[in-house]
């Protein structure tokens, strides 16, 4: 366990700690816990293609921790050095690694003064606060709102239509060749047509 104030002669002692925990599906999230004096804690959800080592995430915890708030940063499913596949949507299992995470805090006495995410993250925080109750501030950094928007950026032309249409999509790189892609777009699909509705509730009228 490490022992770190920064370079802030001021800021409060902060031991840093490696943490996994294992997810509903059997897969080890890993995480760094970062404990000052209180147990009043924060967790930080990194975005798309990012980890908890994403200098957005650096900056909140060291932010935090100077407040002599405890961090907890972690990386989901599929990203980083946590198990399992990657996927382009798969939100509603990123809801669930974050679940395990606020599980496994609360065992630890720990009291969870926030859950905050960034862009992919932040559309995260929002749906577990849709289905569970028990964080009570939920941040929400840049997440975006019309998840529709940029997929056909990403991955072509013309590719939602085909997804609905087809069920999957075959992407191949700049070589012609696939690229092993047809189960993230088939996670694309699950989850705009949920995450979609899930906004326009939430939409001012």
């Amino acid at each position: 366990m490490a022992q770190t104030n920064g370079n802030d002669p001021f800021s409060p002692p902060v031991s840093q700690e490696r943490v996994v925990i294992t997810n509903k599906h059997g897969e080890r999230l890993v995480g760094l816990l970062h404990h000052t004096a209180s147990n009043k804690i924060v967790v930080l959800c990194h975005g798309f293609i990012a980890t908890k080592n994403d200098s957005l995430i650096l900056d909140l915890a060291e932010a935090l921790t100077k407040e002599g708030i405890s961090v907890f940063r972690f990386d989901f499913s599929g990203n980083g050095e946590s198990e399992g596949q990657f996927e382009y949507g798969n939100y509603r299992k990123e809801a669930d690694d974050l679940h395990s995470v606020v599980l496994y805090l609360c065992q630890k006495s720990y009291d969870i003064a926030a859950v905050v995410g960034h862009s992919k993250g932040g559309d995260v925080v929002i749906l577990y606060a849709s289905v569970h109750d028990d964080v009570g501030t939920i941040v929400n950094l840049s997440g975006r709102f019309d998840l529709r928007k940029g997929i056909e950026e990403r991955i072509g032309e013309g590719s939602i239509d085909k997804i609905n249409k087809e069920g999957y999509l075959d992407v191949k790189d700049k070589s012609g060749m696939n690229g092993g892609l047809g189960s993230y777009c088939c996670a694309i699909t699950y989850s705009l047509s949920f995450v979609c509705v899930f906004f326009t509730v939430l939409e001012p009228m």
